[in-house]
């Protein structure tokens, strides 16, 4: 085993962080900070794909959902139609659920609306926080919860302005993605490297 890989093999990680995949969303993205409107449409539409799923079965179809999604630039799903659902429908790359994919396409347009309103969906969003990440000490996934008092508020205000599979568990799933809150167990090696300690 190279030295590299032997040295990344005992690091001390998340414990749901296994399988090659996992491991480099987890080192690599999970819980890092993400200000760009295009990876937080990315992150949304991800999440909502994952209702009812595992996030690993979406780790794995992320690329499919990049090629079917027009690399999530939001200006472009926004004007998908009929069409172009009925061929998402049978794109076995991604998740071929009819809510989930006329709910990508109603965020998008909703996604757009907040961005006029709000001169970018980066400056909306993290609102939430107060625009600084939440630092949480949790000592295992036990200790992480599934919703907070600031997801239900997301939740609550994103479903006001049309968005759709942005429950709770869901905004919170978001959240965690995009480095609004930083859920990494204390023994975790990410854990310290994005507290900045």
């Amino acid at each position: 085993m190279p030295a590299a890989s032997k040295r990344e093999s005992q690091l001390l990680r998340c414990s749901w962080a296994n399988g090659d995949l996992s491991i480099r969303y987890h080192d690599e993205e999970w819980g890092v900070p993400v200000h760009d409107n295009r990876t937080l449409f990315e992150f949304l539409i991800l999440e909502g794909a994952q209702a009812g799923l595992s996030w690993t079965t979406i780790l794995n179809k992320r690329e499919a959902y990049r090629k079917a999604f027009d690399g999530f630039h939001p200006e472009r799903v926004a004007r998908y139609d009929r069409k172009k659902m009925d061929q998402l429908l049978l794109d076995t790359g991604i998740v071929r659920n009819r809510l989930k994919i006329s709910s990508a396409i109603a965020n998008a347009q909703a996604f757009l609306r907040v961005q006029q309103e709000f001169g970018s969906f980066d400056r909306y969003i993290w609102q939430f926080v107060g625009h600084v990440p939440r630092q949480n000490s949790p000592r295992s996934l036990q200790q992480v919860p599934a919703q907070t008092a600031e997801s239900d508020a997301m939740s609550k205000d994103l479903k006001k302005r049309g968005f759709n599979f942005v429950g709770s568990t869901i905004c919170y799933a978001f959240m965690q993605a995009v480095g609004m809150v930083n859920d990494h167990v204390v023994h975790c090696f990410r854990y310290k490297a994005l507290r900045g300690n």
